[in-house]
């Protein structure tokens, strides 16, 4: 179990299990990636690359070395079966909830979401999602499979109560997949303007919120087994990500991350501050 593993120490990101009120934990699992494959070497190049990045955010006015936050490793995933992984996940995470932590995961493909979201909407029956990503997923099924990366958020639909899905940068997906969003969940096609409205109406209600770094235009983070033209900036995503703040935020995950697809380091360097600036929402 993750929660017995010994934590990875971090300047800023090295507290104990039981003390911590956040813990980041990563999940290497590729197994139904369509593209090009990688991103379970996500959370090992993140979590080792944490130590070179500031532990104070500019851009928050907050230091993680305020706060109690435990980095638990990556948990050992079988890659025989992708629903035993998503099972495994599910239980993982439960076992973190039920010990009162807030879960901030590390891709691995999106696909890991589902069992994160599994056990967040048995916790939380209002839960809502907010989704940043270049595609809809939101396919029934790809290819026949119903458990696909591009599937991830029509599942995490499925496991909602009264909760909806904030969808924001997509810019890519089926004819279907569209006309599903008109109906069923809120989608800000290309950006992420408009968050706002987003903010306004969840209010206090809990909310998981998911990052594909796809979102980000692939100019600036090649590290992707699907890069998307067309994407955002860094900036962009720093900027909706600070209009969140308020919100009631029991847990992230940051996924999609290709490390070895991008050998200068910048996608990984992507991936950090966007951990940082995660984690410091979440505290």
């Amino acid at each position: 179990m993750l929660k017995e593993q010994t934590p990875l120490i971090h300047e800023g990101i090295s507290s104990g299990y039981a003390e911590s009120s956040l813990v980041v934990a990563g999940f290497p699992f590729d197994g139904t990636v369509s593209g090009r494959p990688g991103t379970r070497m996500g959370p090992q190049h993140v979590q080792a690359d944490l130590d070179a990045l500031e532990t104070w955010s500019v851009y928050q006015d907050r230091d993680l070395t305020d706060y109690k936050i435990c980095d638990l490793g990556s948990m050992a995933l079988s890659y025989g079966s992708t629903a035993r992984v998503v099972d495994a996940i599910r239980e993982e995470t439960q076992t973190l909830l039920n010990d009162g932590k807030r879960v901030l995961g590390i891709g691995g493909e999106h696909l890991i979401t589902l069992g994160l979201i599994q056990a967040y909407a048995a916790r939380f029956r209002n839960l809502n999602i907010i989704h940043f990503d270049a595609h809809a997923d939101l396919r029934d099924d790809y290819e026949g499979e119903r458990l696909s990366h591009a599937t991830v958020m029509r599942r995490c639909f499925d496991e909602l109560q009264s909760g909806k899905i904030w969808q924001f940068g997509i810019r890519s997906g089926t004819r279907d997949e569209f006309e599903f969003a008109e109906r069923y969940t809120r989608m800000r096609c290309f950006d992420l303007e408009n968050i706002e409205q987003a903010v306004c109406e969840i209010k206090d209600a809990p909310v998981y919120l998911s990052i594909d770094l796809d979102v980000l235009d692939p100019s600036i983070f090649p590290g992707t087994g699907t890069p998307e033209p067309g994407g955002v900036t860094f900036k962009e995503l720093l900027e909706a990500l600070l209009k969140l703040r308020g919100l009631k935020i029991v847990g992230a995950d940051i996924v999609e991350l290709a490390p070895l697809l991008d050998s200068s380091g910048v996608s990984t360097a992507a991936a950090c501050k966007t951990l940082r600036e995660t984690a410091l929402l979440m505290v």
